[in-house]
């Protein structure tokens, strides 16, 4: 992925007053915010389908024991790795493109007690800054869509991974033809969104050294979560105080109702891929 295109997905995702908003927001929504726990964040800190439940459905399927080491590829505000770190003390790692996200995921981190148990950094996932061997997992959750080369991210993860090591991806992906609508959450328009099938993940999965140990379509799953979103919207007459809408910034019902659309065309399907390093 070139510069420039990793710069233009920053700039999709980032929002200089990132963690003020979300201060707010959980103010406005009765938290106290000098009090707060991983599950007081999890309606914003989750910027995936199906938020922290998809987290953890995924996570369900992992063998990610207390004092691993852990990679979260494209970890956003932090919210899937907060919640491994709590549930299975494990030691986590983010890296995201995104400077406005890595602050925000240290500072939500510092509050809810868990800075020993994460950190995270600004980085690329084709260019990771860790040492071969370093880690015990990763996990990629909604993040391949803003990569193309997935050869080189398949590659590049598999080096930073002890063998055996397990790899966990929830992406949406290609499952049919056609002309996607945007905006979508992951990108303006089709200029950084690089959506592609499960078949081309396995491959460059597979030639960068990992075996295929599952894999599993969740779409309706994923019809379920944005029809119910965009109902709530609808009838309240705009998102909650709290929510991914603050990641997403702008054109919200559009966004949505363009993923529930994709989805409904069965042009793309949220999509798990478990692999394990050889």
């Amino acid at each position: 992925m070139s510069g420039v295109i990793e710069e233009r997905v920053s700039q999709h995702y980032s929002r200089g007053d990132l963690e003020q908003a979300i201060l707010d927001a959980l103010a406005k929504s009765g938290k106290d915010v000098d009090r707060l726990t991983p599950a007081d964040l999890s309606p914003v800190d989750e910027f995936h389908t199906a938020g922290r439940q998809a987290t953890i459905e995924l996570m369900e399927q992992l063998d990610y024991k207390p004092g691993m080491r852990i990679l979260d590829i494209g970890c956003g505000i932090g919210g899937p790795s907060r919640y491994l770190a709590e549930t299975r003390d494990c030691r986590v790692t983010g890296i995201d493109l995104t400077e406005d996200y890595v602050r925000t995921a240290s500072a939500l981190a510092q509050r809810v007690g868990l800075s020993d148990r994460v950190s995270y950094r600004q980085a690329s996932a084709l260019s990771l800054p860790f040492d071969d061997a370093s880690f015990d997992g990763a996990m990629m959750m909604h993040v391949g869509m803003n990569i193309e080369d997935k050869a080189a991210l398949c590659r590049e993860v598999r080096r930073a991974l002890k063998p055996a090591a397990t790899f966990a991806i929830f992406d949406m992906m290609r499952m049919g033809d056609g002309e996607l609508a945007f905006p979508v959450h992951w990108a303006a328009s089709a200029a950084t969104s690089f959506v592609a099938p499960p078949a081309d993940y396995r491959r460059a999965l597979e030639d960068a050294g990992f075996e295929i140990v599952k894999e599993r379509s969740r779409r309706d799953f994923a019809l379920d979560f944005f029809r119910q979103s965009a109902a709530r919207i609808k009838e309240m007459g705009g998102p909650p105080a709290l929510g991914i809408h603050i990641l997403m910034k702008t054109d919200v019902p559009q966004k949505i109702a363009n993923v529930l659309a994709n989805l409904e065309k069965g042009l793309i399907a949220p999509t798990e891929i478990i692999s394990r390093a050889k």
